[in-house]
């Protein structure tokens, strides 16, 4: 980390993507070159060739990412989340942006809150410890206490995040649509627009820490869901780059696992996370949208600790609404097939193009979807799911994928944050391997006889 921060410098930032991209496409040239002086190779030695080659360019995007922090590494974390847009090695080596990442030193955290508060840490708590106990890509946590003796988590923002969010979202633009058109691993440039539109929507919300604290205290008023702890927050030690909040004692999912906890603990923890999940979603229309397992706790007497509220969601009843629908017609299509109403729903979203008809959809598009849509709806087809068993999700090869999205109008915002949010949540569950009661008041073999108005 710099003196100041996060480098707002735009030559500087820059020539580091300008350096990754060069790195990727020199790694593309030697690949294409390689493989033309190979004779044939078997499926197995196909797939691990491919694999080594998704690491090697996900390792660059990261090196590149790491290097800048800020909104580029944060942009990281959530791009390793979409399992429809980057193939699993790539997001992979994207992934490590929730763990490695370099904390500001002493005097830079103390430069803070000068800035916010005209004073030291020291002098706004009983006592505070220099070193963060975590870093995260916008911000780092620091253990402190108040003068009554409560024991706090405060969150510091890196100094320059906010300076760096259009300009890095314009870099990472070029950078990934260098990779679309030099490589085979990434579909289309309007999936790539798509993504980091919102992605930067979401950074601008993120790094108002005064709108975090109203996203957290809106929850602790909303939800009410037994087993769910959320922190108390406190205003007079806040400002709009430092947060502080009840510090909550758990461990992370990965250390969790590591204590070998019994399947009654795991299916407990389970059943937690996919209740959250359904009643946030269809009852508060609001949901907490960044599924990486840092943002959860797991804490004494089987309760679930949820930290971390810069994404939230505000889901449309309408979309709400839809989004059961259409995940009940995918339910009924499995055994009773009916191309004319699926195709009827995926206009009514607006995920393609009204002249994209019925048999174009059936022939052309529908042969691409079937797999992810079977996997969506897996958990809610009998009223208990072993997640232990959950299947993998398809991987299109990328031709498949370019194929697909030729015939996709668009993605909805509203859609974006439920996948992400879904797939993130599917996979933690798998994970921990918990048995969960899926049977609910909105998906199910036996709802929705008729599709969303």
């Amino acid at each position: 980390m710099s003196e100041e921060g996060i480098s707002t410098g735009k030559f500087s930032r820059s020539a580091s993507f300008g350096m990754a991209a060069t790195k990727i496409g020199l790694k593309h040239l030697g690949r294409k070159g390689k493989n033309s002086l190979k004779g044939p190779e078997n499926d197995a030695d196909r797939r691990a060739d491919q694999d080594r080659y998704e690491a090697e360019i996900g390792k660059i995007l990261f090196q590149a990412l790491n290097q800048l922090k800020g909104t580029a590494l944060k942009a990281s974390q959530i791009l390793s989340l979409e399992v429809d847009f980057l193939p699993k090695g790539v997001r992979a080596e994207l992934a490590r942006a929730c763990h490695q990442v370099t904390p500001l030193n002493k005097a830079l955290v103390h430069k803070v809150f000068r800035q916010a508060f005209q004073a030291s840490p020291h002098d706004m708590f009983e006592t505070f410890e220099d070193t963060a106990f975590a870093a995260a890509s916008l911000g780092q946590v620091h253990r402190a206490r108040l003068a009554d003796g409560t024991d706090v988590a405060v969150k510091i923002q890196y100094p320059g995040i906010a300076a760096s969010i259009k300009s890095d979202i314009t870099l990472l633009d070029r950078l990934l649509s260098i990779l679309s058109s030099t490589t085979d691993l990434i579909p289309d440039r309007k999936v790539i627009r798509i993504i980091l539109t919102e992605i930067e929507h979401q950074l601008a919300r993120e790094v108002d820490y005064h709108q975090e604290a109203a996203h957290v205290q809106w929850f602790r008023d909303n939800l009410s869901l037994a087993g769910v702890i959320l922190p108390a927050t406190y205003p007079d030690h806040s400002s709009e780059r430092v947060l502080t909040m009840q510090y909550l004692d758990g461990l992370h999912l990965d250390d969790w696992l590591a204590t070998d906890p019994d399947q009654a603990s795991r299916d407990h923890y389970s059943q937690l996370l996919f209740d959250l999940f359904l009643k946030s979603f269809f009852n508060l229309g609001c949901i907490h949208a960044d599924p990486h397992p840092g943002n959860f706790l797991f804490m004494a007497d089987s309760e679930l600790g949820l930290i971390d509220f810069g994404c939230v969601k505000n889901v449309d009843p309408g979309f709400a609404a839809q989004q059961a629908a259409f995940y009940n017609l995918l339910i009924r299509h499995q055994s009773q097939p009916d191309p004319q109403k699926l195709h009827e729903q995926y206009l009514k979203m607006g995920l393609i193009d009204e002249d994209l008809d019925l048999q174009s959809f059936q022939d052309k598009l529908q042969p691409y979807l079937q797999g992810m849509q079977a996997w969506c709806i897996e958990p809610f087809q009998t009223p208990c799911f072993d997640f232990a068993q959950k299947t993998p999700v398809p991987v299109l090869d990328t031709h498949e994928a370019r194929q697909a999205m030729k015939f996709l109008k668009g993605m909805p915002r509203d859609l974006l944050y439920f996948d992400r949010t879904y797939h993130g949540l599917v996979h933690m569950l798998k994970k921990i391997g918990g048995r969960v009661v899926t049977e609910n008041l909105w998906i199910g073999p036996d709802l929705g006889s008729e599709s969303a108005k």
